[in-house]
């Protein structure tokens, strides 16, 4: 299952030289997974109410061709491994058909004192997408 999440290129988002600054893209696809857990109906402030929170533990990225100002992007997450306690998904920064950015990022699953538990029942049933 692909999840795609929609963000426009704002002037803040941009550099001296009017693309958008690196960093931005690390917040862009945060926001998509945020959104993705959402929609598959995880309560993030309940979880984090009973001590356990999502934490990113690897981000390997690409930053492939820049995009500027009043951009329409697309990002597009989809879970690819699935372990007892931690995730990998597979993101894409679109314009168009172009992709901008790429990303595996691996989130664990963390409980009191920084300590790996299992991540909720809920998401250890979601279907894993086919790399791509």
């Amino acid at each position: 299952m692909m999840h795609r999440f929609p963000i426009r290129v704002y002037y803040e988002d941009t550099d001296m030289a009017g693309i958008v600054y690196y960093a931005n893209y690390l917040r862009y696809i945060e926001r998509a997974r945020s959104d993705w857990v959402r929609e598959i109906g995880i309560d993030q402030l309940a979880m984090k109410a009973q001590g356990v929170v999502f934490a990113v533990r690897r981000i390997e990225a690409d930053y492939i061709q820049p995009a500027r100002f009043d951009d329409a992007l697309d990002v597009h997450t989809a879970l690819v491994k699935l372990t007892p306690a931690r995730m990998i998904m597979a993101q894409k920064v679109l314009r168009g058909d172009d992709v901008l950015f790429t990303a595996d990022v691996t989130i664990a699953c963390i409980g009191a004192g920084g300590k790996p538990v299992r991540l909720p029942a809920e998401l250890r049933l979601m279907p894993i997408s086919p790399a791509s």
